[in-house]
């Protein structure tokens, strides 16, 4: 039978915990690379994001304003219109006016 000394025990420990050590530090850099990337994510989608609101809010301004515009438009179409029955109606008035009392010949 095979005796292990004190010291084989220790440079066992040693050598396993410095295997240990360095899987240890292997994950640490994986977090840390893990963490830049999901921060570097964050940094991104919320500019994305940012840019995208600014964009819909333009948009959405740009469609109330040519919306506005539009029934504007219409009102001032309605306000010719009625302008013109208006002086429509008078002209027909004013004919019906005069169909009605002719001028007599004396």
């Amino acid at each position: 039978m095979e005796e292990i000394t004190e010291k084989e025990q220790s440079e066992a420990i040693i050598v396993g915990s410095e295997e240990m050590e360095l899987n240890i530090s292997h994950i640490l850099e994986k977090i840390e690379r893990f963490t830049q990337l999901v921060s570097e994510l964050l940094e991104s989608g919320k500019s994305m994001f940012k840019e995208l609101s600014n964009d819909f809010e333009e948009r959405l301004i740009m469609i109330h304003k040519e919306q506005m515009e539009k029934w504007q438009e219409e009102i001032k179409e309605l306000r010719l219109i009625d302008a013109s029955n208006e002086e429509a109606t008078a002209l027909l008035s004013n004919a019906r006016f005069l169909l009605q009392n002719p001028f007599s010949e004396s």
